[in-house]
């Protein structure tokens, strides 16, 4: 049953529409058969170089089963005359300023390690990739990032996660996650670690109103590498921080069906959502 809660209660990120913190992926896994929609405002500072203005972004997703998990997302492009840098040329003079098209990109998690599986204390472990099959056309993401002009797979990365989970007794669970982050992106080269932790709230089921209304809360807090800072002639700065501290908050309504989801992004900067699931089984 403890297991059980924990399957029903990860949190589905922000960015990418898939299981992880806010862009931290985790080992965490949704109960299985479990179909999620979600739909985010994103600061500028909380997404990789490619969108320098404030966007939006909504996806799908799905836990085919208790291993495999697999996602849909759409980021909202806006017409502009200078992309980054470069002179876009992909946009009608009369549309610069607004939303007029989306990137479109699929996300894959694979359980390999089940947590406790052989002791009590092992972690759980997950392979993923997102945005894996980018700029197809082109041999994919992971072979063909390197064109500025071209390539896209905006949001490309793999990870291998490993997830650990601590209950306090009548207080909550801690989630501790560490994950190892690889993308070959022009604006984003990563080969490099992250960590992050979580606590949901599990406080004894008194009747109490104030009981019910804190144990929807999911507090997160995650260090992350990614190059996300822009120059003011919006190229792209390698020479600027490479990790950040974010903050998040999940709150669930209605068990876990209705989530809102925020993000500071270095702590100040806001994002927020929400993902509504739906258990098929």
């Amino acid at each position: 049953m403890f297991f059980l809660c924990l399957a029903q209660g990860a949190s589905a990120q922000m960015n990418y529409g898939t299981t992880g913190l806010m862009n931290m992926p985790t080992a965490d896994m949704q109960r299985d058969k479990t179909f999620m929609a979600g739909a985010n405002w994103l600061s500028h500072h909380a997404t990789v170089p490619r969108w320098w203005y404030d966007t939006w972004n909504y996806s799908i997703n799905i836990t085919l089963f208790p291993w495999l998990e697999a996602g849909y997302l759409c980021t909202i492009f806006k017409a502009v005359p200078t992309d980054y840098g470069n002179h876009s040329g992909n946009w009608v003079p009369s549309t610069y300023g607004r939303f007029v098209n989306q990137d479109r990109s699929f996300h894959f998690r694979l359980r390999v390690w089940k947590e406790g599986w052989w002791k009590a204390w092992t972690p759980q472990v997950v392979l993923g990739a997102n945005d894996g099959i980018g700029d197809s056309a082109n041999g994919g993401s992971l072979t063909n990032q390197q064109d500025q002009d071209y390539g896209n797979g905006f949001w490309n990365r793999y990870y291998l996660a490993v997830t650990k989970h601590i209950a306090f007794a009548n207080l909550g669970t801690l989630g501790a996650h560490v994950s190892w982050i690889y993308s070959n992106r022009f604006d984003n080269k990563l080969s490099d670690p992250a960590i992050g932790a979580n606590f949901r709230f599990g406080l004894n089921e008194d009747g109490s109103w104030l009981h019910r209304a804190i144990n929807g809360v999911n507090l997160m807090g995650e260090l992350v590498p990614g190059y996300t800072a822009v120059r003011e002639d919006l190229t792209f700065d390698p020479d600027g921080p490479k990790y950040q501290v974010n903050l998040g908050l999940e709150y669930a309504f209605w068990k876990d069906y209705v989530n809102a989801v925020v993000e500071w992004n270095r702590c100040r900067y806001f994002s927020g959502g929400i993902v509504f699931k739906v258990h098929l089984k």
